[in-house]
This record gives C-alpha cells, sequence and structure tokens, in this order.
C-alpha cells in the first residue's frame, strides 16, 4: 500500500514539468502516487501531462485560484498517511521521497518535514534549509545563498518550505488546512506556526535533496505580485497566530521590522507595494479566523516567543 501522495501545483508551467516530473518516474525506495493540480493553466499543461505522464493524476481547477487552494485540493483527493508537496520546477534527488517518508516515520510528533533546497542554477548554494521567523516580523528561509556543506544536520525548525515538504495528512484534519486567503505566500509559515501552536514538530531532513529554479510562477525574486502579497500575509498570519498580548509585546521589534522593509522596498521602487499589502492584511484580520487558544498552548506560545527573540539577529544573516 503506497504511504505517500506527491501533490504539484502548476499555473502555466511546462517548461518546468517535464523535468520534474521525470526526475520523480525516477525515484527509488519508494512507492507513491503523484497528483498535479492545474490552476487554469493556458500554456498546454493538462493535454502534455495525460500524453506524456499517463500514471500522473490530473485534477483540472477553472481558473488560477492560489497555490493554497491547489495543495487543498490535492490534499484532500489523497488517501495516503502522507502528503508530499513539490513545486513544479524542482528537479529531485532519487531518493528524496524515501528519504522525506523515513524522517516521518522517525518523528512521530512531525506535522512536517522539509527537503534540503539547493539552487538549480548554483548548486553547491542552498536556497531553503527551513523557514524561520522573528520578532520583528520577518520571515526567512534559512541558509538562503549560503554552502550547502553547512546544512548536514537533522533538526527541528519553524516551518518547512512547502516547495518541497512532506506532511501528515491526519493532521490537517485537526489544525486545519492552508488558509486560501493567502492565495500564496507565507502560506507554509503561518501552516507550521499553527501545528508548533497545537504541539507538533517541523524538522528539517538533509538528505532529501532537491534543485529549485525559484520564482517560476512569478518570474522574479522582487516584483509588484510578491512584494504586495508578502506584507498582506504578513500582518494576517501575525494576526491569526498570536494572541493580543504576545502582539504587543512584541510590538516594538515589529514596527522596526516592518519599516525596515519598507525603506527596503521603497529603495527598489515597490514601497508603494509593500504599504498596500499592509493595508490590506489589516482588512483580512477576522476575529473567526484567528487561532483558539487555549491555557494548554500557553508554554508553548512562550517557548516559540523566545524562538522569535533568538532569531532576530538569523533575520539579518538567514543562518
Amino acid at each position: 500500500m503506497k504511504k505517500v501522495t506527491v501533490v504539484i501545483p502548476n499555473f502555466n508551467g511546462m517548461k518546468y514539468l517535464k523535468e520534474c516530473l521525470e526526475s520523480l518516474r525516477a525515484q527509488k525506495g519508494s512507492s507513491f502516487e503523484t497528483i498535479v493540480v492545474d490552476n487554469g493553466s493556458s500554456d498546454g499543461s493538462c493535454v502534455w501531462i495525460r500524453e506524456n505522464f499517463p500514471e500522473v493524476r490530473l485534477l483540472e481547477l477553472p481558473e488560477n485560484l492560489g497555490f493554497c487552494r491547489a495543495v487543498n485540493e490535492g490534499i484532500w483527493a489523497s488517501r495516503t498517511p502522507y502528503v508530499l508537496l513539490l513545486n513544479n520546477d524542482i528537479q529531485a534527488d532519487p531518493f528524496f521521497v524515501a528519504k522525506l517518508t523515513e524522517a516521518m516515520e522517525r518523528h512521530p510528533r512531525a506535522f512536517s518535514c522539509g527537503a534540503k533546497m539547493l539552487q538549480y542554477y548554483q548548486r553547491d548554494l542552498v536556497d531553503d534549509a527551513g523557514n524561520y521567523y522573528n520578532a520583528m516580523g520577518w520571515a526567512f528561509a534559512r541558509g538562503k545563498d549560503r554552502p550547502q556543506g553547512e546544512y548536514v544536520r537533522e533538526e527541528k525548525i519553524f516551518a518547512a518550505c512547502a516547495g518541497a515538504a512532506i506532511y501528515r495528512r491526519k493532521i490537517f484534519q485537526k489544525i486545519g488546512y492552508f488558509d486560501e486567503e493567502h492565495f500564496a505566500y507565507l502560506e507554509d509559515t503561518d501552516i507550521g506556526y499553527r501545528a508548533r501552536l497545537y504541539g507538533y514538530e517541523n524538522w528539517f531532513v538533509p538528505e532529501a535533496v532537491v534543485y529549485h529554479v525559484g520564482s517560476g510562477t512569478t518570474g522574479s525574486r522582487y516584483n509588484e505580485f510578491k512584494t504586495r502579497y508578502s506584507s498582506r500575509n504578513n500582518i494576517y498570519m501575525l494576526y491569526k497566530n498570536m494572541p493580543l498580548w504576545q502582539i504587543v509585546l512584541n510590538s516594538p521589534f515589529l514596527l522596526a521590522g516592518f519599516t525596515a522593509k519598507l525603506l527596503f522596498f521603497g529603495i527598489k521602487g515597490l514601497g508603494r507595494e509593500y504599504a498596500a499589502g499592509i493595508k490590506n492584511g489589516f482588512q483580512l484580520c477576522k476575529k473567526e479566523k484567528k487561532v483558539e487558544f487555549t491555557r494548554k498552548m500557553c508554554p508553548r506560545i512562550w517557548k516559540i516567543q523566545v524562538e522569535l527573540w533568538k532569531n532576530i539577529p538569523s533575520g539579518f544573516l538567514r543562518k
């Protein structure tokens, strides 16, 4: 019986799909199902998948409903204990699926295990070794642009990057699925944060390796869409996952952090988009969206808070 379903969201990504799907065909040591969830592509992706990869199960959405809706559709369609999310602009190492599956079985409290994501064009450099967050409201990819040899130890992380991570399906039923208000960006940090509030863990698995092109859908590291949605979703994520007293406690750090980011994006000519995203984020903050905090969560909240303070230097260094 298969233990894993690989879910690949796709939007006009045909130029990446061949290498991605061929790397899945070449996997060793694991038996799994593959689902591609297409977000209303117009580049012929669906026809091409049917003709060239008939073993892939294809779910077609009528329009681009965002990363979160696409992966949720894949999770809902799966029946295996584990669901592995994979970006379409990735080439996976032959033991990638097996290594992530083994890690989940080693860590029974794990909600997710994230791969070592290396840069496709500079394969000695890290793209992501775990998603981190700090008290200044900065979300960052640990290890970005650093030598991959520095990240060889399996360890707990704040959250896994959903570009190449495996999840325990039954936990979604308890904590909720990817929040579709996010559409894209910070949705993986949000759900990893939420899982930790409920007492689960997220792990980095260095033996599970992928090579990531990056920005395969949006096209660049900094652009108007990404800038607006990142700041919008950051405000929304903070509101949902922190009780009011914790937001007040962090307010001096958050003010400094958001001001610094506004200046940074202003220099890049994207300040207006960043500010508009912040405004949109506040508009998303509704009481029914907040995590339902309980007394049992208090020790976990304080543990996370200490991490948020400790992660401030890492936000500058990305270590």
